[in-house]
Order: C-alpha cells, then sequence, then structure tokens
C-alpha cells in the first residue's frame, strides 16, 4: 500500500500541474476524484502484469469497489406508523366520538390502524346479526376511518373476540397473503369466550402477524394464562410456505387483555403507587413480568415501560377504580375506591375488590437472527431451509421496529377497562415497488354509454376466473364496499400481450356520478392487487332530463338518497 501511495504521489507531480491549490483543500470532492481515476487509467497502462506491485493493485482496487458498491447500492428504507388499540369494552356499544382513541388529530396520520377488542357483545340476537351485517364496533370504525381514505382489509369475530385491520388506501395492492383464524381455550377448549383471533399477511414483502388475546381471568391463574397463549402459538396455523406458524413471522404483536395481575403487594401499597405515579414500584410484581423469567416464548417478546395508570379494573363511566359492594360471610369490612387523583374509604358489607392491574398488553416480536451457517448446502429441506432463507431476507431486506408510545386512555369510561395505545415505526426495505396490475377508466365514464377497463399485468401473478374489477366511491370502507363489479375474463372484450379491455355495461354506472376508483381483486391471491387513479363518473344526462326517476336510480344512488334520508 505505501508503495502503491508513493507511486500515485510521483506520478502527481510528474503528471499533474493542473491542480489548482484550492481544489487540494476538497480532496474529498468529486473534482479530485476524477483527476485520481484519470491518474489511476495512466498507472495502469504503464503497469505490466509481471510488475510487483501489480498484484497489490488489484487487490486495492477489489477493496475500494466493494466500498463503492456497498455506499451506492445502500438499500433504500421507507417508515411506516402503525397506530394499535386494545380495549375489553366490556359488551358497550361504541362511544360517539373515536378522535381521542385513533389520534385523528395527530400531524402524523398512521399508515395502519390494528384494533383488537375483547368482550364485544354477543348475545344470540345481536351475534346472529352481526354475522350478517358488520357489528356497531366495526361499523362505526369503518365510518371513522374512510373519509380519511383508510379501507378495512381484513378482520375476524370469534364471539367477542374481535380484530380489524385497516390500511391507508397507498398500500393496499402491497398487502398479500392475507389470512385470517382463531383458537377457542374457554370451557375446556370449546367455548370462544376466551382464545385468541390473529390475521396474518405480507406487508411489501414482509410477514406481519397480529394476535389478539383474551386470556383466562383471576389472579390465581397466571400460569394457564401461559399454558393458553403457549397453546395459541402452537397451534395456529396459515397456508403459507414461507411462514406457516405465526413464530415464523418477520414480526409478530400480541396483544389483548392478557389478565395478568400485580402480585403479592397490598392494596395500599398499590393504591399509593398509583397515586404517587410511582408505576416502576409495581413492574416487578407484574404476572407477565414474572412469568417472563422461566418462559422462553415469552422472552422473545418485546414491550415498553408501563408507565402509565393499570387499566383494570374501573367503576363503569367514571375513573374510580373498584369500588363495588360484595356481600361476604365474614360481614362488615371497607370499601376503597381511587377518585379522581385521591382514595376514599367508608364503611361497607363487602368482600375484597380487585387491585388495579395492567391487563391489557401490546408486546412484540422480532425474529430472532439466525446464525448464519457454516455449510454451503443449497440442497436443504424443511426447518434448516427456511432458517437459511430467514439469514438472506434479513440482511437483503433489513426490517426496524421502534415504538413511540405506549399509554392508556382515562377519556373513555364506557367499560371497566381503559383502553391501551401504541404507535410504532416500521422501518423497512420494500421487496416489492410496483403492484401486479395497473388499471384505469378509459374515456370518460356516465350511465348513459357504457364503459371501458384498461389493465396491465406488471408482473406474473395467478389469475383466475374468478377475478373482478369493482368500481368503487372514493372513501369505500373495505374490498366488499363496491358500487358494482365485472368478471374480468366473462368481460373481456380486447387483450393484446401488454393491455387488456374489460366492459362494464352502463346499468352498473351510477346515475347521480361520484368521485370513483377502479380496483382489481385477485381470487386466488384473496386480495386487491391494482387500484386505478381516482376519475369523475359523470351524472348521466338522460336521466337528468327525464327528471331522475326513482326506477332509474341504482344502487349506488339508493345508499346515497338513504343517507340524505337518515341525515
Amino acid at each position: 500500500m505505501d508503495e502503491i501511495s508513493r507511486l500515485f504521489g510521483t506520478m502527481e507531480r510528474v503528471r499533474s500541474d493542473s491542480l489548482s491549490s484550492d481544489a487540494t483543500q476538497y480532496t474529498g470532492s468529486k473534482l479530485v476524484l476524477r483527476h485520481r481515476l484519470n491518474q489511476l487509467m495512466t498507472c495502469v497502462d504503464d503497469l505490466g502484469p509481471k510488475n510487483e506491485l501489480h498484484e497489490d493493485m488489484v487487490k486495492t482496487l477489489d477493496k475500494a469497489f466493494l466500498l463503492c458498491c456497498k455506499r451506492a447500492n445502500k438499500p433504500k428504507k421507507d417508515s411506516f406508523r402503525l397506530h394499535m388499540v386494545t380495549w375489553n369494552v366490556a359488551t358497550a356499544d361504541p362511544p360517539d366520538d373515536m378522535t381521542l382513541l385513533l389520534h385523528l388529530n395527530s400531524p402524523k396520520s398512521p399508515d395502519l390502524y390494528v384494533i383488537g377488542l375483547q368482550e364485544v357483545y354477543s348475545g344470540p340476537l345481536r351475534f346472529v346479526s352481526d354475522t350478517i351485517f358488520d357489528d356497531s364496533w366495526s361499523h362505526l370504525l369503518m365510518a371513522t376511518l374512510a373519509p380519511r381514505k383508510y379501507v378495512k382489509v381484513s378482520s375476524i369475530r370469534m364471539q367477542g373476540l374481535l380484530l380489524l385491520f385497516f390500511s391507508k388506501l397507498e398500500h393496499v395492492p402491497f398487502i398479500r397473503d392475507i389470512q385470517a383464524t382463531y383458537t377457542r381455550t374457554g370451557i375446556f377448549g370449546y367455548w370462544g369466550n376466551k382464545g385468541g383471533v390473529s390475521v396474518r399477511l405480507s406487508f411489501y414483502g414482509h410477514m406481519l402477524c397480529f394476535l389478539n388475546c383474551h386470556l383466562a381471568a383471576h389472579m390465581k391463574y397466571a400460569t394457564e394464562r401461559v399454558d393458553e397463549f403457549e397453546y395459541i402459538m402452537d397451534t395456529q396455523t396459515f397456508d403459507c410456505i414461507k411462514a406457516s406458524r405465526i413464530v415464523d413471522h418477520r414480526l409478530v404483536f400480541w396483544f389483548g387483555d392478557l389478565n395478568f395481575r400485580i402480585q403479592d403487594h397490598g392494596m395500599h401499597f398499590v393504591r399509593s403507587c398509583i397515586n404517587n405515579q410511582t408505576y416502576n414500584l409495581l413492574w416487578s410484581k407484574d404476572q407477565l413480568t414474572m412469568m417472563k423469567k422461566n418462559e422462553q416464548m415469552l422472552q422473545e417478546f418485546e414491550e415498553g415501560p408501563l408507565d402509565f395508570q393499570p387499566t383494570y379494573k374501573f367503576d363503569l363511566n367514571s375513573d374510580t377504580y373498584d369500588s363495588r359492594l360484595y356481600r361476604t360471610w365474614f360481614g362488615f369490612k371497607h370499601a376503597t375506591a381511587y377518585d379522581g387523583g385521591c382514595w376514599q374509604t367508608t364503611a361497607t358489607v363487602c368482600g375484597k375488590k380487585r387491585k388495579p392491574a395492567w391487563t391489557d398488553r401490546i408486546l412484540w416480536r422480532l425474529r430472532p437472527k439466525a446464525p448464519p451457517s457454516d455449510e454451503q448446502d443449497e440442497n436443504r429441506v424443511g426447518p434448516d431451509a427456511k432458517k437459511v432463507g430467514h439469514v438472506e431476507e434479513d440482511e437483503e431486506y433489513p426490517l426496524k421496529i421502534r415504538q413511540d408510545l405506549y399509554t392508556s386512555n382515562m377519556e373513555y369510561s364506557i367499560s371497566d377497562h381503559k383502553p391501551v395505545i401504541s404507535v410504532f415505526t416500521l422501518e423497512l426495505r420494500k421487496m416489492y415497488e410496483t403492484p401486479l396490475v395497473r388499471l384505469q377508466a378509459e374515456g370518460d365514464w356516465s350511465a348513459d354509454i357504457d364503459a371501458m377497463v384498461l389493465y396491465s399485468p406488471l408482473q406474473p401473478f395467478p389469475s383466475s376466473t374468478w377475478d373482478w374489477i369493482g368500481l368503487y366511491k372514493v372513501g369505500f370502507t373495505s374490498v366488499s364496499d363496491y358500487i358494482t363489479y365485472t368478471w374480468v375474463k366473462d368481460d373481456e372484450v380486447a387483450f393484446n400481450e401488454e393491455v387488456i379491455q374489460v366492459y362494464v355495461s352502463k346499468e352498473e354506472i351510477p346515475v347521480r356520478g361520484a368521485e370513483c376508483v377502479l380496483c382489481y381483486y385477485s381470487s386466488t391471491l384473496q386480495c386487491i392487487i391494482g387500484i386505478s387513479e381516482a376519475f369523475k363518473v359523470h351524472e348521466s344526462k338522460v336521466a337528468s332530463e327525464e327528471g331522475l326517476m326513482s326506477e332509474k336510480i341504482n344502487g349506488l344512488d339508493k345508499t346515497i338518497a338513504s343517507e340524505n334520508f337518515l341525515n
């Protein structure tokens, strides 16, 4: 290296008088770099293969080349904001205003919303109606988020457990491999009042899984709660080679009413810590924290500091911790309640009340990095092959997570639990940035003339005769909230290798017009794989001239008419 440096120094003195003294002060500039490269080319021309410096020169250039490549090809990373909520709603109907729960006034809008609810009312009549129509919680959340261009991508319900996943419209074509499942753990595993529901998906190629649980209640069942969690983790499987089990996913979120309590500490000490906001004095006796010391699976999950009031158990419609009266066999005792910053004690006929506890939690697990293998066997199969794939994926497509907020929301009092909110930033390198299909509306659209859709497959995908293209009003709530749809294969009118035309009957186009988008739905992939730019569907001139007769109003117009009537 020293000889090479001296060689360059000699050549610089001999061959380069043009480099000014001012330029030499900026040795990192592009001008100097180009000058050095010109010198290098001259040196290479003069350096024969038998020269003793030849091998050293090659090695040095190789190192420089690799360094430049690493810097030039440094993968671009994108950041995404994830807003998560868990709330045991205790069979209550949703509040009128979701602004505080969803942070709708925040200057930074999330890319994704994930809401996990427990104890959604599931009485026989309500549950039957909810299987046909959206439940009241889903309906309100969709109505709140849809005007802000969020779409419900997936949801699953098991009795009182409900999990909803919302995404900004721009990300929807890049959310694939969507599957949802559930596991019952209540009453010997046959009843769904306890258990877990999950949604898993691929987000720009990264496998994510969201698991919403409601585990066994009461102080003495901490071990049973861990057993239920591990049973759910072991038994839930997905039809996906890349991530067939929850632990195979790149990132897992575990949240819900996990029902872990504060052990050993008496009521007086617990209430004193809450009153003084010295929550850290309670952490060591939190059952989940304690169980983590001995359970390998729990140790793989991370959680932010519990630096907020315990979220259970409150009197309804108040910020007062449990002050219910319980008649006991032992006569008179004292009822103590936390009310607006101080504790009130009254003589009552009562028993032991529930100690406040952090029952409602949000944790996450980033898949542990597999150690690189010394063997270079490309013919591996089974778990070993999967681990090798994980190592390669971790290196080429890094994924990082940062928790920006972890807190409870004390403003809502319809339940004996307070909701818990966490905001995360996901930093990742996208595995793909192009949708599978590009589509657009051809020409002007109105109910006066048949219309055409143009679409182009941008990447290979498993097309099917059951694929369809839906017409949606801007601000639609979910994939099923279409105005109309057309079967791709049945209504193809012309195609070549690059662009395919699909026919849409004028009878299916809204008479009153609207701002709309087109979405291509893949039946095989079970998701939207392409979305058009928004376009205007014009009001029908014919219908307008005829007075917009009621029999000409189609599905969308009936919906609008109904909304106007209700308002």
